[in-house]
């Protein structure tokens, strides 16, 4: 899982800024031979590391993807693996020609080729939008399923880099993703993603990009001050509704993500109230508390008018506040009133927030959270197994794939209440969504197989732990 804090290797982009990022650097002086030579040798050591001693083939189609596979293979023949190379079109550009003329291995028919231990995708690399004609689709695959492991180089064949869509159905699935230059939006983007295996990136030099999206990373956050107390140190305010069992798992998980001081307005006083929650009856006191620096609605609220009155409420207080789950259905445009918030939707409820706020729902989804965080003036993290982040300035941050155990009832209560917890902590809408995010998916991987909510809550303890400074 990639986690680089740098601000160039964590860049995610498009096919058109990729090649604006080469270009840059050939206009700078470096050859387009010379940047093949180091992505090729760059992803030619990770290929070693997976094959050991073992044998490879390295099929290489006719464009400069093909031609960094030439040097994937020269370079693995330099180092002693037993490498051949399928030919699947004759090179088509000068580099890619340049790179087929250092090679001094063999070369074999598709046909040929007996199991082996290792296959490389350099069919076509970043950039293909049509579907793989049927004869090299049928090679790909062939090739694919007589290999113990498989390695695609930068996008594999057959999806857009774009949009992560496969262009085929049934594509492989892969050992290893090895990303040139920079990370593509494919690494990131169901359905893609899910069949890439783990992923590494080849630096070959590609600067900062301006409007780049970015990769999600382990944030720092520092220990509260050493004269720290419980108010300075973020209070956080739960508005509970209908069903408060939502507004516990939120509390919950808010207690171990940071805050020092953590209330819960509720009509009624639920059953199970941990000790360290402060339960009151009266919302509106609650909400004119001016130690509360941050809110979180919406978890068990329910969807009836005097929710909506309640959400409508919370909001005027003007306080940042993460607003999630019941309160995302119920919200409208005119409730909103400057004040930071986050916005934590899943698909459907994404479907109702462009529905209230007037916008088509069109386009990817980060095109889409994209334009829900412009049009609300909030952070939104579209909710997902390819969750994004997308700020109101036109920030753009993917989510490496999280556990797929996160697939289970109550983890959005989970994440809302640790996003929460950090946005009553530090007071920064997107930067609270970030660390709230991360945290959520390292108590994933913390729990393992088959967690409840409740579990995947007390984990972000242990998750925050691997932040501190």
């Amino acid at each position: 899982m990639p986690r680089s804090s740098d601000a160039v290797l964590s860049q995610v982009l498009t096919v058109a800024q990729m090649r604006a990022a080469e270009e840059d650097l050939i206009a700078a002086g470096t050859s387009v031979d010379a940047l093949m030579q180091a992505a090729g040798r760059g992803a030619g050591e990770w290929v070693r590391r997976i094959a050991g001693g073992g044998s490879v083939t390295v099929l290489c189609g006719p464009g400069n993807n093909g031609g960094d596979g030439w040097v994937i293979a020269e370079y693995l023949r330099e180092h002693g693996n037993s490498v051949q190379v399928v030919q699947a079109r004759e090179p088509a550009t000068e580099a890619a020609r340049n790179a087929k003329a250092l090679y001094g291995g063999a070369v074999v028919s598709a046909d040929s080729v007996t199991t082996r231990d290792v296959f490389v995708d350099c069919l076509f690399g970043s950039g293909l939008t049509r579907a793989l004609p049927d004869d090299l689709y049928d090679m790909l695959c062939g090739l694919a399923g007589r290999h113990r492991h498989r390695i695609a180089i930068d996008v594999p064949s057959g999806i857009d880099s774009d949009s992560g869509v496969a262009l085929n159905a049934d594509l492989p699935h892969w050992t290893l993703t090895v990303a040139l230059g920079a990370w593509k939006h494919a690494h990131f983007a169901m359905p893609a993603c899910a069949a890439m295996g783990a992923t590494r990136l080849v630096d070959i030099g590609v600067t900062a990009v301006p409007g780049a999206a970015r990769v999600l990373h382990r944030p720092r956050i520092p220990a509260p001050a050493a004269d720290a107390h419980k108010y300075r140190r973020g209070m956080l305010g739960l508005v509970a509704g209908e069903m408060p069992g939502a507004g516990l798992l939120s509390a919950t998980a808010a207690l171990r993500a940071g805050a020092g001081y953590l209330k819960m307005a509720a009509k009624l006083a639920p059953a199970g109230v941990p000790p360290e929650l402060v339960v009151t009856t009266d919302v509106d006191a609650m909400l004119a508390d001016a130690r509360v620096s941050a809110l979180l609605v919406g978890p068990g609220l329910g969807r009836s008018d005097e929710a909506a009155r309640l959400l409508a409420r919370t909001l005027h207080a003007g306080r940042p506040t993460v607003i999630d789950a019941d309160a995302l259905v119920l919200l409208r445009p005119a409730m909103l009133t400057g004040a930071p918030c986050v916005l934590t939707p899943h698909e459907g409820e994404t479907a109702a927030l462009e529905r209230a706020f007037g916008l088509s729902g069109q386009g990817l989804r980060r095109e889409r959270a994209g334009a829900l965080a412009e049009a609300t003036r909030a952070v939104v993290v579209l909710k997902g197994p390819d969750t994004v982040i997308a700020g109101p300035g036109g920030e753009m941050v993917v989510s490496p794939r999280a556990s797929s155990w996160l697939s289970v009832a109550g983890t959005g209560d989970v994440l809302a209440g640790t996003i929460a917890s950090r946005l009553a902590t530090n007071g920064q809408a997107l930067r609270a969504a970030e660390e709230g995010l991360w945290l959520h998916g390292e108590a994933a991987r913390l729990c393992g197989p088959a967690f409840t909510a409740g579990e995947l809550a007390h984990a972000v303890q242990a998750a925050l732990k691997e932040c501190l400074e």
